[in-house]
């Protein structure tokens, strides 16, 4: 049984570690201005706690991707926030809990600890990063890799996703993954979230939100917990808890899918289907990136060398979807994740510079969408396909 934790708890303790730290706080550097982030003796006495109306506020988020690596690098880090202070870009993604189930913070809840994802922490002072986004009017997003979690799926083996023979199923990467259909799952991952939240991130977004598919998948036993229910009303549900629980703490919630999911009429066999998540989430970000689509999709010959084509397609038929939903109280907004990296991989391949990046923002401009968010799994990013603040 896993030990359950309040995040009233978690965020009590972290009061007293900044009293504790208050000596030893570090100073980060902006550019040429240096941000002093001394705490006083009785600071958590004095701070006020975080504005919950402010953040419900909808911004047209134009954002970047950024690994907890980039983060801790000062010099990285701060050359994108000038990136994001200098463009039309406003927002910014940090992974949380990262690919292989690692907090790039180190979290204050004992179950996490438990399962030693905190033994890899990069980001050192997480609020002192959040400081300087709210001092920059930086929207931040928290990006937690949920259902693949190779941790916590192997510490909690009543958490994983299991084979026919009672064991711990991986995939074709000896990666074990969290069962989606398993609600003391659902917490594990929902307590990081609202714990983010706490720390002031406006958004949390849900990436991996999916059942597996690489590996043999005709050996898994979801167990009994699967009974009578689809895999789309499971990823359904996990979405439409989490946004319970954190729209109490103000937070816009997301979900980041599969491209293919803006046109496939099921679930394509890992639980994403359009519709139904689009009721669970604020927003959803479909990974429109043209060198994932396969030859011939949408008639396009070669989709790498025609991102313009392959994003607008995507998106208008994603958007039509989204409009025809009727009798929806809430349905989530289009955010789409667009290509910034030139996918070398490939056999023929075009290499991306400023007019195919902006190919893709403006092919999201034409599907009817207002929102964007730039991948570069380097961090890597193409200024000169953005328009300059």
């Amino acid at each position: 049984m896993m030990r359950k934790w309040t995040i009233q708890a978690a965020v009590i303790l972290l009061g007293i570690m900044f009293q504790m730290n208050a000596a030893n706080a570090e100073r980060y550097i902006y550019g040429k201005n240096e941000i002093d982030l001394s705490y006083e003796k009785d600071c958590y006495l004095q701070q006020e706690g975080p504005d919950w109306e402010l953040m419900k506020k909808r911004l047209k988020v134009k954002g970047i991707y950024m690994t907890g690596y980039t983060v801790a690098m000062t010099e990285s880090f701060n050359k994108l926030i000038d990136l994001v202070k200098t463009t039309e870009l406003n927002a910014v993604v940090i992974d949380v809990k990262d690919d292989n189930g690692l907090m790039t913070y180190s979290s204050d809840l004992p179950d996490v600890d438990f399962t030693g994802a905190n033994k890899k922490v990069r980001i050192k002072d997480i609020d002192a990063v959040m400081k300087i986004l709210r001092g920059n009017n930086i929207y931040s997003i928290a990006r937690i890799v949920t259902f693949k979690d190779r941790i916590a799926g192997d510490k909690y083996a009543n958490l994983a996703v299991k084979n026919t023979s009672g064991g711990i199923w991986r995939d074709r990467h000896g990666m074990s993954w969290l069962n989606p259909y398993n609600r003391e799952s659902w917490d594990y991952l929902v307590d990081i979230a609202e714990e983010a939240a706490a720390k002031g991130f406006n958004e949390i977004q849900f990436d991996y939100v999916r059942f597996p598919t690489d590996g043999n998948t005709k050996i898994i036993d979801y167990g009994t917990s699967a009974a009578g229910k689809s895999k789309a009303e499971a990823i359904a549900e996990f979405l439409s808890y989490g946004r319970e629980r954190l729209s109490k703490m103000g937070v816009v919630v997301s979900a980041d899918v599969f491209g293919l999911v803006t046109t496939a009429t099921d679930d394509m066999r890992i639980g994403q289907h359009l519709e139904s998540i689009a009721k669970s989430v604020d927003v959803i970000c479909p990974m429109v990136y043209p060198s994932h689509y396969g030859k011939g999709s949408y008639g396009v010959a070669e989709p790498d060398f025609e991102p313009y084509k392959i994003v607008n397609r995507s998106m208008s038929v994603a958007q039509e979807r989204i409009n025809a939903m009727k009798d929806v109280r809430r349905k989530a907004v289009l955010r789409p994740w667009l290509q910034d990296f030139t996918a070398s991989y490939l056999d023929r391949y075009k290499r991306y510079g400023p007019a195919e990046v902006r190919a893709q923002i403006d092919a999201t401009y034409d599907a009817g969408q207002e929102e964007w968010l730039l991948w570069n799994a380097g961090n890597v990013f193409t200024s000169g396909a953005l328009l300059k603040e």
